[in-house]
Formats: structure tokens, sequence, C-alpha cells
């Protein structure tokens, strides 16, 4: 359960916030996230000594339209379905409200958003021999996730997100479905896995995906005006073949989408 070797895989998200000591704290003590490193304008969160999330505030920054380009949800993975199923009784120990509950076939997600409206999803992924691809394009689906059978398979009490809790995929909220898989595919060079309606899925190395885009909420939405808040920045970890490819068709180290949503380029260590 980990997309670790995948050529390329999210290494990091960025948001911009209004609210930075909230927000920290709702991310801390709702997914359990460790505080790394920071200062009064900037936090950044992960498990263990891993590093993803980093907060910036900008108070000035317009809130952000649920309607316009930008996230949809980050996805933390967590490292196994027992950490999910320890993860569920926190949730439901604290009140948490959850909005929705999903077995993709490929994972198994519960969904939420944060304070200041950005989505969020935990789940874990199943084993991938039971992923399947009977006409060549991996099967998913949303179907009822039974939540009493993941929490039956907590095997300790929720300690705070497990060594091994990475970002393994952002979801975004496009202007064009089909512009997305041009960007994903000629500056991004992930692979098309899935599509629905309104919605495609792209991944390296076979992953169920890594990213994806939507319309949903946001057909025929145009550049982001910023500041704003919302998501500001994804870093794309490439190992060194794949950097430098990527580096190539960014003519660097950063590119935006045609939303302007920035996608920045790391080295996997």
């Amino acid at each position: 359960m980990s997309t670790a070797s995948a050529p390329v895989e999210i290494g990091a998200v960025t948001l911009t916030v209004h609210d930075l000591p909230g927000m920290a704290a709702f991310y801390e003590r709702t997914l359990g996230l460790a505080r790394l490193g920071g200062d009064a304008t900037e936090v950044t969160l992960g498990a263990g000594v891993e590093g993803f999330l980093t907060l910036r505030a900008d108070p000035a920054a317009r809130r952000h339209d649920p309607a316009e380009a930008g996230l949809f949800h980050n996805a933390f993975l967590l490292p196994s379905r027992a950490a999910l199923g320890r993860w569920l009784h926190h949730a439901a120990a604290t009140g948490l409200r959850i909005e929705g509950a999903s077995d993709h076939l490929v994972s198994e997600a519960i969904y939420l958003t944060d304070p200041e409206g950005n989505g969020i999803e935990v789940y874990a992924d199943k084993p991938r021999a039971v992923w399947t691809a009977p006409d060549g394009r991996l099967q998913m689906a949303t179907l009822r996730l039974d939540l009493q059978d993941v929490a039956n398979g907590a095997d300790a009490p929720w300690a705070g997100a497990p060594e091994g809790t990475v970002i393994g995929h952002v979801h975004l909220q496009v202007g064009d479905s089909a512009v997305a898989e041009g960007f994903f595919a000629d500056t991004l060079g992930m692979d098309k896995m899935a599509d629905y309606p309104g919605a495609v899925f792209v991944s390296t190395g076979g992953y169920h995906h890594h990213l994806a885009g939507n319309v949903w909420n946001s057909r025929g939405a145009v550049r982001r005006a910023q500041p704003s808040t919302g998501l500001a920045r994804v870093t794309l970890r490439a190992d060194s073949a794949a950097y430098d490819d990527l580096a190539g068709r960014f003519g660097g180290t950063v590119a935006a989408d045609p939303w302007g949503t920035e996608f920045a380029l790391a080295r996997k260590l």
C-alpha cells in the first residue's frame, strides 16, 4: 500500500489558508499529522519524518469559489486497511463529520472537508492482486463502503498518522476534462488509467491514479485569480530518469496547468 514504486508520485501539497493556527490544529487533530516545522507564516505537517502537507498563511487571499478550478480533494493514503479502521474509530469517537464513503474496487475511501472548504479523502489501497483491467482499462467504481467491516479491521487504538502515510493522489477540479487529460499526458507524462463521465484518472507505474481531474462542479472554469485560498502547489517526486524527462517537458522545475495550479519537481532520495 504505497506509491513509492512509481517513477513519479505525489511528494507534497501546499495549501494557502486564512487561519494558519486553526487549520494546522485541524490536520493534527483530525488526521493525526505531526507538525514537522514552520513559523507564523507556514507550517509543514506529515507522518514520521515525512513532511507532505504545507499550509501557507495569506489572510488577504480571496476565499476560493467551490465552482472554480482547483482542488477537489487531497487523498491521504494510510499504509494498511487496519490503519484505516483505527482512523475510523477515531473519527467516530471525536464526532467527525464524514461526508461520504466508497469502495472504489482498487481502494476503500472516506471523505470529509477541512474548515476552509478543502476536500479530504482518507483511504487505503486494496492489494494490487485484486485490481482488474478486463478491457485493458483499470476497473474502478464508486460503490457503497461497508464502514463496519472497515472498523472491524482495526488492530489497535488510533495513535496518529502512522509512518508510511503519504498523499497518494490529488484530485483536481478543472474546466475541461479533455484539456486536463492532454496536460496530464503531454506535460506531466502520466498514463490514463480510467475515466468516468466528466473525469479522467492518470498515474505512472501502473498505480490507479496519482492525479485526477473532473468538471462535476467546475465545467467551463477559467484560470483562477490569485491570490486565493485553496490549492497552491502540487510537488511531484520523481526518480532520476523521470525527473530529467519532466524537467524537459516543463522547461524547468515548475509548470502550471491551464487553470493556474502549479506543479513543481523534486527528486526522489
